[in-house]
C-alpha cells in the first residue's frame, strides 16, 4: 500500500486549512519555528511545503527537498520563494491570490479614518492622562474627492466604500475602459489631474519597475496642501524621502502607510511626524483573510499532489501533466503578453492570439491565459492567475479571440499577439527554437526581429537614417549602461525602423527621454521581464 503524501507546514496557518489537508488524505506535519538546519532536514522527507512570508525558500532549501513536488504560500506574494529555482527543479509554487482583497480595502478605509480624525494621536494623548479635545480637530470625508490610483479589485472596493461615506470618486488607470468606470460612478482622469483635484489619494497599483517611484517629488508637489495620501499597495511606489519632505514642509496634509520600501521597517523619519499613521503591513491580517488564504493554498497543494491541474500555480510550466510543446511556450506566452502591454502603452479593447504550425494542433487555452497573465500583471494590483485572468479581462472590457493555422511559413511553431490601440496596431510574435527550446521574439510592431527575451529591453521607433545607432550608444555609454544586444529592423531604406536593445541595467526614464529628443525618435518603450537574469 502506498504511503500517504507528506505535507510540512512550517508557519502558522488557519486550523481549517490543516483540517482540509488531513481530509484530503495526506499526512500533515506542523513544525513551526524550526531553525534553518532543522528545516533543511525536515523538508527532505516531505512531498509538499507550506509557508507564509517568513520562511526563505531558496535554491538550497528546494534542493534539499528530495521528494518535494509543491511549495504553497498561504498568501499573495511569493517574494520569499525562488520561483525560478523551483521551476528548474520541477517543483510547483502555488499561492492564494484572492484571499485578502476585502481585508485590504477595509484596512485602507481604516487608515484613512484614523488619519482624517487623528484617532491614533488622540488615543496616545488620552492614555497619557491628557484631555485635549481642541488639539485633535479632524476633517470629514463626506463631500471630499477621493482619487484612486489603480482601479483593480482592491481599488474598486475602496471606491465603493468611499462612496458610502459621501465621497466623489475620480481615478487614474489607463487600462480601464471609461464605460466600466462610468458604471461604477467613477470619472477617469490623467494621473496629474487626479493628484491636483483629489482631497485623498489612495494607491492601488502593482509594484513593477514602471511603478516604483510613481509618486515622487514632482507628483507630490501637484497635490493640494491639505490632501491626504494612503498607500496599502506596495512599498516603493511612493518615494518615502520625497513624502517625508512634503509632509514636514506642510505641502500635503498627511499620510497613512501600511507598506514600506524595505520591510520589516521599524525605523523611519516618517515615524517622527504627527501627520503620519503607520501599520506593519496589516492589509491581509484579518481572521477571514488568513482563513481564505490557508484553505486556498491547501486546495492547491492537494490538487498538485494528485497530479491534477493547479489553477493558482505561479509556475504552471513546472507541471508534469502538460504536453512538452505547451510547456515550452508557457513562459514565452507570458513574456509576449508583458511586451505587448509595454508597447501598447494604453488600453487595448481586443487582443487576438494566433497559433501557427505544430502548436496550433494542441489545446492552446492555457497559453492564451498565460498571455493574458502577461498582459494584465503589469497593470492590476492583485496577482493575476490562470483562474482570474479571464475574469479580470472581462471586467476591463478586454475581448480575447484565438485563431489557429496548421501552416507556419518560417517556424515549426509560432505564437502571435495582435491588438488595436488609439495609436494603431500592436503586434508581437515569438517561437522556441533548438533542442533547448530557446525563446525568441521574431516580430515586434510589424518589424522582423530575432531577439532572445532579456530582463531589461527597450524598443525605439524612428526614421531610418545614418548616425542613429552611434547617438544611442553614446548616450547609454555616458550613463554607464551596457548594451548586451542590438538589432534594427526596417520596412524600407529610409523608412520607419525599429531598434531593439537588451541592456544590463534599467534605463532611467529621463535617459530614454533624452535619447528620444536627441535622435528625434517617434517613441521609446522600455520593458522589464521579471524572472530573467540581468
Amino acid at each position: 500500500m502506498d504511503k500517504k503524501p507528506r505535507v510540512l507546514v512550517a508557519e502558522k496557518i488557519a486550523a481549517s486549512a490543516i483540517t482540509l489537508l488531513e481530509e484530503g488524505g495526506v499526512e500533515v506535519r506542523v513544525q513551526t519555528g524550526l531553525s534553518r538546519e532543522e528545516l533543511l532536514g525536515a523538508v527532505a522527507e516531505v512531498d509538499a511545503l507550506v509557508v507564509r512570508s517568513q520562511t526563505r525558500v531558496d535554491r538550497e532549501l528546494l534542493s534539499a527537498g528530495r521528494r518535494l513536488r509543491v511549495v504553497g504560500r498561504a498568501g499573495i506574494g511569493v517574494d520569499n520563494i525562488d520561483v525560478e529555482a523551483a521551476t528548474r527543479l520541477g517543483i510547483l509554487v502555488v499561492n492564494a491570490p484572492q484571499s485578502n482583497v476585502v481585508s485590504a480595502a477595509e484596512h485602507t478605509l481604516g487608515l484613512l479614518l484614523a488619519l482624517a480624525r487623528k484617532i491614533t494621536l488622540a488615543d496616545r494623548s488620552l492614555r497619557s492622562g491628557r484631555w485635549e479635545r481642541e488639539r485633535f480637530e479632524g476633517v470629514e470625508l463626506n463631500g471630499k474627492v477621493m482619487g484612486i490610483v489603480g482601479l483593480g479589485r482592491v481599488g474598486t472596493l475602496v471606491a465603493q466604500r468611499a462612496s458610502a461615506f459621501g465621497m466623489r470618486i475620480i481615478a487614474y488607470d489607463p487600462y480601464v475602459p471609461e464605460a466600466r468606470a462610468a458604471r461604477l460612478g467613477i470619472r477617469l482622469l490623467p494621473l496629474e489631474q487626479v493628484l491636483r483635484e483629489a482631497d485623498v489619494v489612495s494607491v492601488h497599483v502593482p509594484k513593477t519597475p514602471e511603478t516604483v517611484g510613481l509618486l515622487g517629488e514632482r507628483e507630490l508637489s501637484l497635490m493640494k496642501p491639505g490632501a491626504l495620501l494612503v498607500n496599502t499597495a506596495r512599498g516603493g511606489i511612493v518615494d518615502e524621502e520625497a513624502l517625508y519632505r512634503a509632509l514636514r514642509e506642510g505641502r500635503i496634509g498627511g499620510a497613512a502607510l501600511d507598506v514600506f520600501a524595505r520591510e520589516p521597517c521599524t525605523s523611519s523619519p516618517l515615524f517622527e511626524l504627527e501627520n503620519v499613521v503607520v501599520t506593519p503591513h496589516l492589509g491581509a491580517s484579518t481572521r477571514e483573510a488568513q482563513d481564505k488564504a490557508g484553505r486556498a493554498v491547501a486546495e492547491q497543494v492537494l490538487l498538485a499532489l494528485k497530479g491534477e491541474f493547479v489553477p493558482y500555480a505561479v509556475n504552471v510550466e513546472a507541471a508534469s501533466e502538460l504536453p512538452e510543446t505547451l510547456k515550452a511556450f508557457l513562459g514565452l506566452a507570458e513574456r509576449l503578453g508583458r511586451v505587448f502591454t509595454a508597447l501598447a502603452g494604453s488600453r487595448v479593447e481586443q487582443v487576438e492570439v494566433e497559433y501557427h504550425g505544430e502548436v496550433a494542433a494542441q489545446d492552446t487555452r492555457v497559453l492564451t491565459v498565460a498571455a493574458l497573465k502577461g498582459i494584465l500583471a503589469p497593470v492590476v494590483e492583485e496577482p493575476v492567475t490562470f483562474v482570474n485572468a479571464p475574469v479580470i479581462a472581462r471586467e476591463r472590457g478586454l475581448a480575447v479571440r484565438e485563431a489557429r493555422s496548421a501552416e507556419s511559413r518560417d517556424y515549426v511553431s509560432l505564437m502571435v499577439l495582435r491588438g488595436l490601440t488609439q495609436a494603431g496596431e500592436v503586434d508581437v510574435a515569438g517561437t522556441v527554437v533548438g533542442p533547448g527550446r530557446r525563446e525568441r521574439f521574431v516580430r515586434i510592431l510589424g518589424f522582423e526581429m530575432d531577439m532572445s527575451p532579456a530582463r531589461y529591453m527597450v524598443f525605439f521607433r524612428y526614421e531610418d537614417r545614418p548616425g542613429v545607432i552611434g547617438k544611442v550608444g553614446s548616450i547609454l555609454g555616458r550613463e554607464g549602461i551596457n548594451i548586451a544586444f542590438m538589432q534594427v529592423g526596417r520596412m524600407d531604406r529610409g523608412g520607419d525602423a525599429l531598434m531593439g536593445l537588451t541592456v544590463d541595467s534599467p534605463i532611467p526614464p529621463e535617459v530614454l527621454e533624452e535619447i528620444v529628443e536627441a535622435v528625434g525618435m517617434k517613441d521609446a518603450r522600455a520593458v522589464t521581464l521579471e524572472g530573467l537574469p540581468a
